[in-house]
């Protein structure tokens, strides 16, 4: 059976981005050395349109421990305060096309 997790008022369902396991020297880190996780891809967002600024598929930065973790579909995921997200994550290309 698959779930769907609708988010409700200012939050976001985003889906945790694993962060890169070798280094760019080519050092393998241990998965009992890695970090957790601060980079997500937004899945949904709640309907509080006043304080929701992102929108589906935008990748975010958000703070460590934020939110709320869940498995949806074989898949980590956290239900974040979009007040608690700290950044949103584009390409280089894309920022200098807009400038």
């Amino acid at each position: 059976m698959t779930e769907r997790v609708e988010p409700l008022g200012a939050r976001v369902l985003v889906r945790v981005l694993e962060e890169e396991s070798v280094t760019s020297s080519g050092l393998v880190i241990p998965d009992t050395a890695k970090e957790k996780p601060q980079r997500g891809l937004v899945v949904a967002v709640g309907d509080d349109e006043e304080l929701v600024k992102v929108k589906p598929g935008d990748r975010v930065l958000y703070p460590r421990y934020a939110g709320t973790e869940l498995r949806v579909d074989g898949a980590d995921h956290l239900v974040i305060d979009a007040t608690e997200l700290l950044a949103v994550l584009r390409d280089e290309v894309t920022v200098q096309a807009a400038a």
